[in-house]
């Protein structure tokens, strides 16, 4: 396993992390006591993979919240089991807040809403604190100034050691760092957006500028698969497995993009790219598709997401790909692809010669 740092906070994420979307808590064999058991078996291998980081939210699940009560007790229990393994001081729990109920305060941003949300999430994680909590969508409907005043007061009473975004927009961020810089708060240290080889523009362009100081900002990444896409069981649209999420009842949006991809052309370069891992690599899709995101240096950490202990074990494996993608191999693949954004300077991307 790698591993790097999450932007100015000094904490140290390896580069795959753990997440519970749409999985437990919602998906047969995953609920009650069941998904205990199951969560604690994927989560052991994880952990002996070298995974630290564990991701949810407080909307994950069905009722919203199962997510996080099913990790809570699975770590409960993890730690008891073995503790120097598991122990607090050196794993990093993260969740989100934004959609934690039906009624109309108990979605958003409000303050009431960032600290009653938060006390939720940690009785349910059976928690102190998290790592990492994350704003998991902006607000149209709360200033950004109350935001950043109420993240800061989670931070600085102990109840996240750190805050960050999710699926903001760029603009969003820097005027939610520049509130806390000029009014002596706390600033947003990390954001989780979509990442994968088809989806990069937000990742490679819009945030580009703030890799760099003064922001220096990190990212765990999601859909690094875009929900198994890029696994290439998707690759035949007449024969859809049975047992394939797109199957599953709650997911037939997944047929529409399936769909749309096919129309766009994507699916055709999935199977070109299935058959590079294949002979170049000698590895699967999803591992060449894992190992891409990995390979972008301001990615901290990638999350993965498993329903079955080989699904863990498999995507794991990625990590050796990640050696095997030299420059020859990234421009290769960048050739199949034919989507790389453009830089966000424009015109005004200077090179110059150096060593």
């Amino acid at each position: 396993m790698y591993y790097r740092t999450i932007g100015n906070t000094g904490m140290v994420t390896s580069v795959f992390g753990f997440g519970f979307w749409a999985t437990f808590g919602v998906k047969n064999g995953l609920l009650e006591r069941e998904g205990i058991d199951k969560a604690k078996s994927i989560l052991k291998i994880a952990r002996d993979g070298g995974i630290n980081l564990f991701d949810n939210a407080e909307t994950y699940g069905n009722p919203v919240g199962e997510a996080e009560r099913i990790f809570g007790q699975a770590y409960k229990e993890l730690s008891e089991e073995d503790n120097d393994k598991w122990r607090r001081t050196d794993v990093l729990i993260t969740t989100k807040l934004f959609w934690g109920g039906s009624g109309l305060n108990e979605r958003g941003l409000s303050r009431k809403h960032i600290l009653e949300g938060m006390d939720a999430s940690l009785k349910r994680l059976q928690l102190d604190y998290v790592d990492l909590i994350f704003c998991h969508r902006p607000d149209s409907l709360t200033p950004t100034e109350t935001v950043v005043r109420a993240m800061t007061d989670l931070v600085r009473s102990g109840k996240a050691m750190a805050w960050g975004t999710s699926e903001w927009p760029a603009q969003k961020i820097t005027e939610a760092y520049w509130i806390a810089k000029t009014e002596g708060l706390e600033p947003p240290q990390f954001e989780q957006p979509q990442y994968h080889l088809f989806h990069r523009e937000r990742v490679e362009k819009e945030f580009s500028p703030m890799y760099e100081r003064p922001y220096n900002i990190g990212l765990t990444t999601w859909s690094p698969l875009a929900s198994g896409l890029l696994t290439g069981k998707y690759n035949d649209t007449s024969n859809i497995p049975s047992d394939s999420r797109a199957k599953q009842q709650g997911y037939t949006w997944l047929e529409g993009i399936i769909q749309q991809w096919e129309k766009e052309g994507k699916l055709e370069k999935v199977k070109i790219l299935t058959e590079y891992a294949k002979t170049h690599l000698d590895c699967s899709m999803a591992d060449l598709a894992l190992a891409w995101c990995v390979k972008n240096p301001n990615v901290s950490c990638v999350l993965l997401g498993a329903t079955k202990t080989e699904q863990i074990e498999a995507n794991l494996k990625a990590i050796e790909v990640v050696e095997k993608l030299t420059n020859e191999h990234m421009e290769a693949l960048e050739t199949i692809l034919d989507n790389k954004p453009d830089s966000v300077y424009g015109h005004g991307n200077r090179q110059i010669p150096t060593i």
